[in-house]
């Protein structure tokens, strides 16, 4: 017979001498759940005494593993973080001189833009000064050649009409002239027919 049921086949028989039946169940009761208590905590012990003992070292170890992987996972992370913040950093600075850079090349070409603009500027009212005094002078020299080859044609119009006057003036004389001598030859031919009727008459 097992020790419980010992203790029980005991208790029982006291109770059936001694007590009443509320009592004894509550003795009964009692006891049962006590030795049950027991008798379940050795089972356990018994039977899973070793696999419980294994397992809380199992978990230990795996808590501990857990424990410094996450150490290792958040030492890992941090490095890896503070390299990209380094690392963005960097690149950060990198950006920022070169958008510096470029600022500054871009504020000199135009700088540059601006100046080549004011010399064109310039370049190109110098030309228009230029081409108003070439203007200016053309316009001059024009009016000369034309001035002078107006007085050059008035004065061969003068000396073509002095020429064609002492031409005319010639040409008047020379009738004139003519028309004495043949006034002469009139009277000599005149003369000359009375002669003739005179001799023929005598």
């Amino acid at each position: 017979m097992n020790p419980p049921e010992e203790y029980i086949n005991n208790n029982l028989g006291q109770l059936r001498e001694g007590g009443s039946n509320q009592e004894i169940n509550k003795q009964l009761f009692s006891s049962n759940n006590i030795s049950e208590s027991n008798n379940l905590d050795k089972v356990r012990e018994i039977l899973f005494g070793n696999q419980v003992r294994e397992v809380e070292k199992r978990f230990a170890r795996l808590e501990e593993r857990l424990v410094k992987e996450f150490t290792d996972v958040r030492d890992e992370t941090r490095k890896r973080l503070d390299a990209l913040e380094i690392y963005l950093k960097k690149e950060v600075d990198f950006l920022t001189e070169r958008l510096k850079n470029e600022q500054a090349e871009r504020d000199i070409a135009v700088q540059t833009l601006g100046e080549e603009h004011r010399n064109i500027a310039i370049s190109l009212e110098k030309k228009f000064a230029q081409f108003d005094e070439q203007t200016i002078n053309s316009q001059r020299d024009l009016r000369e050649q034309i001035l002078n080859q107006s007085k050059s044609l008035q004065d061969d119009i003068r000396q073509k009409y002095e020429e064609i006057l002492a031409l005319l003036q010639r040409e008047a004389q020379e009738l004139h002239r003519d028309k004495t001598d043949s006034s002469k030859l009139a009277a000599l031919f005149t003369d000359l027919a009375i002669r003739l009727n005179t001799q023929n008459k005598s």
